[in-house]
């Protein structure tokens, strides 16, 4: 009777046991979900306006491409207003000048020229890379006077972009044009240039706005008419829509993303979740169930405990998976070499390292979860998730670990579990260190204000330093895993051992300090067994974006579609407004010219420097085969359009703007250096 007593005894312990831990993860696992559900939307928003400015740049810059070009070809048409033939050959220079297929015209008030009939528009057109016709448009058939873009030529002394209609005569195709009057001698509007951009051609420049597999796009004009149309959208779901202006055309873009498409991911890996959870507490409910039993009962359950193990050893890969594991990190930032790994130990941890690039600036952080287990890589994971969260909108790591503070003291943490952190903000360009440090281990070179560990009292003001990230300073984080592993001698390795082994690996990459450092407690260590995970992470900054405030620079791949990462560069230059598109045209040209002829057939970068003083100094420097494009001779503007070869008006362009173009070949490397005087 007093044994069956201490058995349902033993069995309602254990069913409290079983209630206290369900209704724990029950809980941290709401509060890792709701967490997850609004980082991923803030990210969804972010990456959406991310990619609307991005697409509104390329409409931008495409836009300013043909107002250039429409601008141009006025000024050919205003040299040679009287000589009808000349603009024929001036339409078909300016087409040629341009990338896209497309047309252009110069369409002339009624009987101007009255030998040619009562209407006169001069068309090239091209509608292939190598062919391009030009012929006389204007009839009574074509009786472009009633058009809007040639009735509005008339009234805006600037382009101007029209409604979307059916071009019968130029494009033959649906698309919206671009007009700039054109002055006779005493300043009389007698013509109207026209360009036009085919949809077609826009919806190629837009189709990376679909961001996610069944997400929208679309491109609205001022007045609301439709460029690119959106598809219909399903009755009874929810959509989220982010919206964008074009500076250059005025028009409004937008994509819109299913709410069900944001979520997938994570309530995928929810109902994971949910199961390994159930699968967890029905074990953790024999094992209790069979702990009261017999000693043979007892030797079942440690059978099942292996079974348990393993099951934690998935749980541990599903943790580790979580973790930072491409190296290098970022291939777009050369200047930063970034390294790190957790050497885990047999049971599921509460280790983590963590870091990403937002504004130029690495946001990066090490922490320690106490205790081990399942709770702990829970803990983890929503740190983890924290971290994301906070730093999507926050720059200040005060404000970020207090955040993420808040969050853990909650009542969700009914384990009272507290978390060691270490978060710091690099601003990559000028190697500037913010950093707030939770009770965790002061990484080296740093010196840190301890303040409380994570979880621990909710409220607490958190104290936030400053550093400088020298050129070539490693900054080495770690945990407690590292310093206090044990020999079989319970001897631990220590700080001191630590440092000595990085100033003899103080010269390597940060791979290689990692790699010399765990073989370096490998070898201390000996046949011991692991205690603890050990978790490193190493930071090096190469090269700033810019050394001075005089001076900066900027890496690019050697591909086209990098070209409209030029026209944020120069405006951070900070020159007189005036020169921002005259010199982003230039540069656009120039570095075309190395893109499409250094590197033929294979991958390189090309190096783009300003220094900045009384005049502006552009180098652009790339590895790529010999090639000089001053030798280019300027092209005879007063031939035909028919004698005149495709091309050869770049070149021509960049010396028009810069007030001196020089090239060398020095260090097989090829080197144009442009100069404009301010």
């Amino acid at each position: 009777m007093k044994q069956s007593s201490r058995q349902t005894g033993a069995n309602r312990g254990g069913l409290w046991i079983v209630l206290v831990a369900a209704a724990a993860l029950e809980a941290i696992s709401c509060i890792m979900y709701f967490t997850s559900r609004n980082a991923i939307r803030h990210e969804a928003e972010q990456r959406a306006r991310t990619e609307l400015r991005k697409a509104e740049l390329e409409i931008d810059v495409h836009a300013i491409e043909m107002e250039t070009a429409a601008k141009a070809l006025a000024l050919l048409a205003e040299r040679h207003i009287d000589q009808p033939d000349s603009i024929f050959s001036a339409t078909r220079l300016a087409v040629s000048t341009l990338t896209a297929n497309t047309s252009m015209a110069v369409a002339f008030i009624p009987d101007y020229f009255p030998q040619r009939g009562k209407y006169f528009e001069a068309c090239s057109s091209r509608f292939s890379e190598d062919s391009i016709y030009t012929r006389q448009i204007g009839s009574k058939d074509h009786d472009y006077t009633q058009m809007e873009w040639w009735q509005n030529g008339f009234v805006h002394d600037s382009c101007w972009w029209c409604e979307p209609y059916l071009d019968d005569s130029g494009s033959q195709t649906i698309v919206v044009s671009c007009s700039y009057p054109v002055r006779d001698r005493q300043g009389k509007v007698v013509a109207v240039v026209c360009i036009d951009m085919s949809l077609g051609e826009l919806k190629n420049l837009s189709d990376y706005l679909q961001v996610y597999p069944n997400s929208y796009y679309s491109i609205r004009s001022s007045s609301g008419v439709e460029i690119v149309p959106v598809p219909d959208t399903v009755a009874g779901k929810k959509y989220n829509i982010f919206q964008e202006e074009v500076d250059a055309t005025g028009w409004h873009m937008e994509i819109i993303i299913p709410e069900e498409e944001l979520f997938r991911d994570l309530n995928h890996i929810g109902r994971i979740v949910g199961i390994l959870m159930i699968i967890g507490l029905a074990m953790l409910i024999l094992i209790v169930w069979y702990a009261g039993r017999s000693n043979k009962r007892l030797i079942e359950s440690t059978a099942r405990n292996r079974s348990i193990e393993n099951e934690l050893n998935i749980a541990r890969k599903i943790q580790m998976a979580m973790l930072p594991t491409r190296f290098p990190p970022f291939p777009d930032y050369p200047n930063l070499s970034a390294y790190g790994e957790v050497i885990p130990a047999k049971e599921v941890g509460g280790d983590l390292f963590d870091f990403y690039i937002r504004e130029n600036k690495l946001f990066f952080c090490i922490a320690d979860v106490s205790g081990k287990g399942v709770p702990a890589s829970l803990v983890m994971a929503m740190t983890r998730s924290l971290f994301h969260s906070f730093t999507s909108y926050l720059d200040s790591p005060a404000q970020i670990v207090t955040q993420m503070n808040n969050a853990l003291s909650g009542e969700g943490n009914d384990e009272n579990m507290f978390v060691t952190l270490f978060l710091g903000v690099l601003d990559l360009a000028s190697g500037d260190l913010k950093y707030c440090n939770a009770g965790h281990n002061a990484p080296v070179p740093l010196t840190v204000i301890p303040n409380l560990p994570l979880g621990v009292m909710a409220g607490y003001e958190f104290q936030e330093q400053e550093a400088k990230l020298e050129i070539g300073e490693t900054l080495f984080l770690y945990t407690d895993g590292l310093n206090e592993a044990e020999n079989e001698r319970h001897e631990q390795f220590g700080e001191q051992r630590m440092l000595e082994q990085l100033a003899i690996s103080r010269e390597r990459s940060t791979q290689q300090i990692i790699e010399d450092m765990r073989q370096a407690v490998k070898t201390f260590v000996g046949e011991a067994e692991q205690s603890d995970d050990l978790t490193m992470f190493a930071i090096r900054l190469l090269r700033p974006s810019h050394t001075s405030e005089d001076h900066f620079s900027l890496v690019m791949r050697n591909d086209i579609q990098q070209i409209p990462t030029l026209a944020e560069w120069i405006e951070m230059i900070g020159m007189p407004e005036e020169l921002n598109m005259p010199i982003n045209l230039a540069l656009e040209e120039a570095v075309s010219n190395v893109m499409l002829y250094a590197y033929p057939g294979k991958s390189g970068q090309v190096l783009v420097e300003c220094v900045k003083s009384d005049r502006l100094v552009f180098t652009i420097t790339d590895s790529g085969i010999p090639f000089d494009p001053t030798q280019q001779a300027d092209p005879d503007v007063t031939q035909s359009a028919e004698e005149r070869p495709i091309g050869g008006l770049g070149i021509f362009l960049v010396r028009q703007i810069m007030d001196d173009i020089r090239y060398e070949r020095k260090d097989n490397k090829n080197i144009l250096t442009l100069t404009k005087q301010l």
